[in-house]
């Protein structure tokens, strides 16, 4: 009976070991990797330089130069809670054409099951105003951003489109009709001006389960034609081109709703 009772005990606690890990491995805890990757579309197809597109209203545009700046992003658990992640990991400018810039990787994010992302399209105030030495890599505005930079204006250019169409006046200097977005303004430091600056926030139905040791993988589409459709409609015809000018808040009301997500990957 003693032995019975000892092997009863040892038994229990096995049990309860087993059942303590069990509980303690169903959260998982480290860190882990979440690259968001920028798939540029037109519409329903992948966008490429060069070629000519319709868009929603029926105009013909062929892309020449697509590019826009994302930074401030937070990953958002199942649960609701965010995770911040800190902004200088996280200012990054795609350009379509270079590859290398369609991926954002961002380190030590905190283990979880992130089912959402926000982020903002643009370059927030305290950035924008920032000494010129803390603002490098993509922020370099004589390196990387130079061509993404109003010198003139101080700021960086959010959302920059270029292109062809016959919708648009012909330019004798260029030898062709041309059209042009190029957005920005942040609100201004001392005074109000233009502000620019949208937040997208985007919701999936498969979580990025972020581990130790694992990576995940975000991909995000951008429909160009999206900033000529919703929720104002714009026609090359009578807005073939933009700046710093109050239409501008226009455009960035629509290319806030170009972003979706695709899938979502766990390796």
């Amino acid at each position: 009976m003693k032995k019975y009772n000892l092997y009863i005990l040892a038994l229990v606690a096995i049990i309860a070991t087993t059942a303590s890990s069990c509980k303690k491995n169903s959260t998982p805890d480290g860190t882990g990797s979440v690259t968001v990757h920028f798939d540029n579309r037109y519409a329903s197809t992948d966008l490429a330089l060069g070629t000519a597109y319709t868009t929603s209203n029926g105009e013909t545009l062929t892309p020449t130069t697509f590019n826009y700046f994302v930074s401030n992003f937070v990953l958002v658990k199942s649960d609701g809670t965010k995770y911040t992640v800190p902004k200088d990991q996280c200012y990054h400018l795609v350009r379509e054409g270079v590859d290398s810039s369609a991926d954002l990787t961002i380190q030590n994010v905190p283990a979880g099951d992130y089912t959402g992302v926000q982020f903002i399209i643009g370059v927030d105030s305290a950035k924008n105003t920032a000494p010129v030495s803390e603002r490098t890599g993509d922020l370099d505005v004589a390196g990387a951003a130079s061509d993404m930079y109003w010198t003139w204006n101080s700021g960086y250019i959010f959302y920059k489109l270029e292109g062809m169409s016959p919708q648009a006046p012909y330019d004798s200097m260029m030898g062709m009709a041309m059209m042009y977005y190029h957005v920005g303004g942040y609100g201004g430091m001392s005074s109000a001006t233009i502000n620019n600056i949208r937040t997208v926030s985007l919701t999936s139905g498969t979580a990025a389960q972020v581990r130790s040791g694992h990576h995940s993988t975000v991909y995000l589409y951008a429909d160009v034609d999206a900033v000529f459709n919703a929720p104002v409609q714009i026609t090359i015809a009578a807005n073939p081109g933009h700046m710093f000018d109050q239409y501008s808040t226009t455009i960035s009301a629509n290319y806030a709703d170009m972003f979706s997500i695709n899938r979502v990957t766990n390796d």
